[in-house]
């Protein structure tokens, strides 16, 4: 290979892996085992002691692990990853590392429904405050920050109405308040949208999504951009202060640009247990290496199909920042140039109950609520994923009650469309 840095698709295909030395095998092996034999007594103090790197246990990390995390990091131009059980799982080791009980963090309202049910509710738990913001206001965020708070966290483009959100204009926010900014990046994933670059400091992803692709295996990721400075406020004690139990030693002064991934592994994933499972790595694996040739077709399939719904009588507006009149496109074309995307949503004629009779209209479409699969796939917010949200909460968050999301497949667009036909035509 050239001395020239390798492409997205040559990155999603070989970041991370090599021939198994031992067999020759050239996919990744599936380690299937719960732990690795040491060398000798030294060895496994060493490693115990976050003194040199190596296997312990899979409940900390796995060979097929270590593959996806080094192949995400790379696609997302991060220093370092960390693998976990789910999006939602990445998620609480994020703030776990950063949070103490009585602190506080901003977070956009228009975010996935189970990311707003854990923040509101699961986190009040370990008494971890969110406060909440309008993303497109990007001006009244700055009034939310205190000195409790200890950092933002977006989705762009956000779920379920897939609006981009101006990633540098919030980082720069955040880092005039020495607070990192957290992107959950799922839907885009990094083929589309690299938030590090655009001054992020963490990326979290949903793994089980469009990195992954078709609907068969569970993962989230943590992506270290290696851009914060953990140590400058005293804000962050997990990484800036002696750990006990690893002999005082100091994670951001020892491990430096990828520190916040070390602290989420060797504190988190190892004492709070939502490992990946070996299997799940080795499918996911699989999935990244058609990202790119996925992400291209679900884009050019979804405008397709969002042109053709903001024409049709029994749909009232179609939000999809592709569409070239839409309020949203102008920011989607700088953070997005190669599309926006497989998901959006639509308002039918009729509200509530239009969109209920709609979906059970559908055949090739599946009603499920996932998003990024092969297939195409629909879902009514306000009657599932939003259903726990108040009124208030549902609109605020793009999930009113004649709103449908639509999730694009790869199939072929002129046989998406149609099944959308005869199921509106049966509205």
């Amino acid at each position: 290979m050239s001395n020239s840095e390798p492409g997205f698709s040559t990155l999603a295909i070989h970041a991370g892996a090599q021939p198994d030395p031992t067999t020759g095998a050239r996919a990744t092996p599936i380690y299937q085992t719960t732990s690795f034999v040491f060398e000798d007594a030294d060895h496994a103090a060493s490693l115990f002691g976050l003194k040199a790197f190596g296997n312990i246990y899979t409940r900390i990390m796995n060979p097929t692990q270590a593959v996806l995390e080094e192949r995400i990091a790379a696609l997302e131009g991060g220093t370092a990853a960390l693998a976990a059980a789910s999006g939602h799982a990445a998620q609480l080791l994020v703030f776990h590392a950063i949070m103490r009980p009585g602190d506080n963090f901003i977070s956009a309202n228009k975010l996935y429904g189970g990311s707003i049910n854990q923040f509101g509710h699961a986190f009040k738990s370990f008494d971890w405050q969110v406060r909440w913001c309008d993303p497109e206001e990007v001006g009244g965020i700055e009034e939310l920050i205190d000195d409790r708070t200890r950092a933002i966290f977006i989705e762009s483009p956000a779920n379920p109405g897939g609006t981009f959100i101006d990633i540098k204009a919030i980082a720069d926010i955040a880092h005039k308040h020495g607070i990192p900014l957290i992107v959950d990046n799922t839907m885009a994933s990094p083929y589309l949208v690299r938030p590090i670059e655009h001054g992020a400091d963490l990326v979290v992803h949903s793994m089980t999504k469009f990195i992954g692709g078709h609907g068969n295996s569970m993962g989230g990721m943590i992506v270290d951009g290696g851009t914060f400075d953990w140590s400058a406020s005293g804000n962050y004690p997990m990484l800036s202060e002696p750990r006990p139990e690893y002999g005082g030693l100091v994670l951001h002064e020892t491990f430096g640009n990828f520190a916040f991934a070390i602290a989420c592994r060797v504190l988190g994933l190892r004492d709070l247990g939502p490992a990946i499972s070996p299997m799940n790595a080795f499918l996911l694996l699989t999935g990244v290496e058609t990202l790119p040739l996925r992400m291209q077709r679900h884009c050019d399939n979804a405008l397709e199909v969002a042109t053709w719904l903001k024409n049709h009588d029994k749909v009232d507006w179609v939000s999809y920042s592709g569409l070239e009149d839409d309020e949203n496109h102008a920011m989607m074309k700088t953070y997005s140039p190669n599309g926006a995307g497989a998901v959006f949503t639509f308002g039918l004629t009729g509200g509530y109950e239009a969109g209920i009779k709609f979906v059970e209209a559908l055949e090739i479409f599946s009603h499920l609520a996932n998003i990024g699969d092969t297939k195409s796939l629909v879902i009514h917010p306000a009657s599932t994923t939003h259903r726990q949200l108040s009124p208030e909460q549902q609109e605020s968050a793009g999930a009113g009650p004649d709103v449908v999301r639509l999730s694009i497949g790869i199939e072929d667009v002129a046989d998406i469309i149609g099944d959308l036909k005869q199921a509106l035509d049966r509205v």
